[in-house]
């Protein structure tokens, strides 16, 4: 209920020795948890993004500055035209292209190295809702990478959007097994092996 007239709250100087508060610890999960609890939810987090134009140094400058090792790859308009991961920018990827193609790494751009749209694999939300954890190491195992996106539709209009995304590295935290490597298949046996101990 909108009113008229505000009052001030109440309010004193900052005592000292405060601090700021750090974000709660990463929720532990077990492999029969949930997979929505391992799932990075873009309307609570917003998605880190670039501009398809932008160079490799500012993809990379962009994820480190977000703290994040993929970028959703976007139209002005909002339109997801792919993503690009630290792997792509860091990787083989960019010198097999400079073998091939010839120039500077300087010259790269976002468009270069992302994966396109149509190459994406991604997982409907709904299926999200139903799964377990395991279920999303699995399916990460299966995609080769790093990262999926999660979807979900529009109910009025049908337009599907990305509603999230799975990070290996953020499973394993949440699963309290330290993954330090780009490398799925042995990020993966990592998992494994510890859950298995």
């Amino acid at each position: 209920m909108e009113r008229a007239v505000y009052k001030v709250l109440p309010h004193r100087k900052l005592q000292a020795g405060a601090a700021c508060h750090a974000p709660d610890e990463t929720r532990k999960v077990a492999v029969d948890s949930p997979a929505v609890e391992v799932m990075t939810d873009l309307r609570q987090v917003p998605a880190a993004t670039i501009g398809p134009q932008a160079t490799l140094a500012q993809a990379n400058q962009a994820m480190i500055a977000r703290g994040v090792r993929l970028l959703l790859v976007t139209a002005p308009g909002g339109e997801v035209l792919g993503l690009i991961t630290a792997r792509d920018t860091m990787g083989e990827k960019p010198i097999k292209m400079l073998q091939q193609n010839g120039g500077r790494h300087g010259d790269l751009l976002v468009k270069d190295l992302m994966v396109s749209r149509d190459q994406m694999d991604v997982i409907a939300y709904a299926d999200v809702l139903r799964a377990e954890v395991g279920h999303v190491i699995a399916t990460l195992k299966d995609f080769g990478r790093q990262h999926a996106m999660v979807v979900d539709r529009d109910p009025l209009t049908g337009d599907e959007a990305i509603r999230g995304i799975f990070s290996a590295t953020q499973v394993g935290r949440q699963l309290g097994v330290s993954l330090q490597t780009f490398e799925v298949a042995h990020t993966f046996a990592e998992i494994e092996a510890a859950l298995a101990a």
